[in-house]
């Protein structure tokens, strides 16, 4: 269950990224409030998961998740570019937190 609570404090940690992005700058009432909505559960979720799992595991994952997640929204939804070092980066990163879950 905490892993689930951990990949839901991932998916809320993107979604609340995702509309601060909307808000431009927290003008817009809705994606505002979303965002808001959405970080208050990241932190609910992440608190879930941290009663079982590890601090230094859970906090990278959780922080990886978030990193992948909004770079590929980035790059899908807002057409954002990402060079080859950038995309080297984020492989490592993907490498890092499957380590994390295996090892």
């Amino acid at each position: 269950m905490q892993w689930i609570m951990l990949l839901l404090a991932g998916v809320s940690e993107i979604t609340w990224a995702f509309f601060m992005k909307l808000s431009d700058g927290f003008t817009k009432i809705v994606p505002s409030i979303t965002t808001f909505v959405f970080y208050a559960l990241s932190a609910v979720f992440l608190s879930q998961a941290l009663k079982k799992l590890p601090l230094g595991t859970a906090y990278a994952m959780w922080t990886g998740f978030g990193i992948v997640g909004t770079s590929l929204l980035g790059v899908f939804l807002f057409r954002e570019a990402l060079n080859a070092t950038q995309m080297i980066c984020i492989a490592l990163i993907v490498c890092g937190i499957v380590g994390l879950k295996i090892f």
